[in-house]
């Protein structure tokens, strides 16, 4: 087996748990909002350890658990997308790319403002000061 794989007989226990979490947000919460449904399937990052879906147009998403919800409550499974940026492969959530858009590089950050554009959230975009000038 390589690095990456789609092939459930090469998933441990704890990414067949995982691979149900994700059916599960997926089943009561849908995808997120920017994540296409065209030819998704479930894979696994050998490397990582990350367990996710990717369709075809090889956009990421994976599963967050609301610890503050009951464990019986198929709600509590929630999706996100998960993102790299092209220029500096910066890797996250929109919340973790958010942190560090002041310091992105110039080309990853007009690819984040799309990102956020898309996701209706571009008025989150912290402006660096040299950035205002």
């Amino acid at each position: 087996m390589n690095g990456y794989t789609e092939e459930l007989e090469d998933f441990g226990h704890i990414e067949l748990d995982t691979a149900k979490d994700l059916f599960t947000a997926w089943k009561y919460n849908g995808l997120p909002k920017d994540f296409e449904d065209d030819g998704v399937k479930v894979a696994f990052n050998c490397y990582s350890g990350y367990v996710f879906l990717t369709n075809s147009e090889y956009q990421v998403a994976m599963v967050e658990i609301d610890q503050k919800k009951n464990n019986d409550d198929p709600t509590r499974y929630n999706l996100y997308s998960f993102y790299t940026s092209p220029y500096e492969g910066l890797e996250g959530s929109f919340e973790d790319l958010l942190d560090e858009y002041n310091d992105m590089h110039k080309e990853d950050k007009e690819w984040f403002e799309v990102v956020a554009k898309n996701n209706s959230r571009l008025n989150e975009l912290r402006k660096d000061e040299k950035d205002e000038k």
